[in-house]
């Protein structure tokens, strides 16, 4: 199983980074790939048991199914993924840092189809890619959180 991680630094408290991280009208201003929600248990979300179905653009993920399996308020939240070419597990999680919030976002997944080769490919490319993608999301997600606090 591969292991990809990436940690930012967001202004403001941990209940105001999670509140923005939930909203799902803004997924699109930060997830990487993210084009659409098709469907969202929004009277449960980011309770466990909620599920979302989203779509990536054209040439991403395909369609991506999150079933909640975890959530403390202000610490965090854990989600079972599956997508096309992966299932696995994904947490973000809040912790604060002084006035700031660190944000670290994880996923632990296993590729579906698997040759001998596998384990080379994971390692050289396919960690580097999901390790690469957290990163966007979680740049785009701090480019976020700063534009909610400056003044209009």
């Amino acid at each position: 199983m591969g292991r990809a991680s990436h940690t930012v630094t967001v202004p403001g408290r941990a209940f105001e980074a999670e509140q923005l991280w939930y909203e799902p009208a803004r997924w699109p201003s930060w997830i990487d790939g993210f084009h659409h929600v098709v469907s969202l248990d929004e009277a449960a979300w980011p309770l466990p048991g909620a599920r979302l179905v989203w779509e990536s653009r054209p040439g991403g993920r395909g369609r991506v199914l999150e079933v909640v399996t975890e959530y403390e308020q202000r610490t965090g939240q854990t989600l079972q993924v599956e997508d096309e070419r992966l299932r696995g597990t994904q947490t973000v999680a809040f912790a604060p840092d002084g006035d700031d919030t660190r944000v670290t976002l994880s996923l632990d997944y296993e590729l579906k189809s698997r040759t001998p080769l596998t384990p080379v490919v994971d390692r050289l490319f396919v960690r580097r890619s999901i390790t690469d993608s957290l990163r966007r999301t979680l740049a785009r997600f701090a480019r976020e959180r700063e534009g909610d606090l400056r003044p209009l």
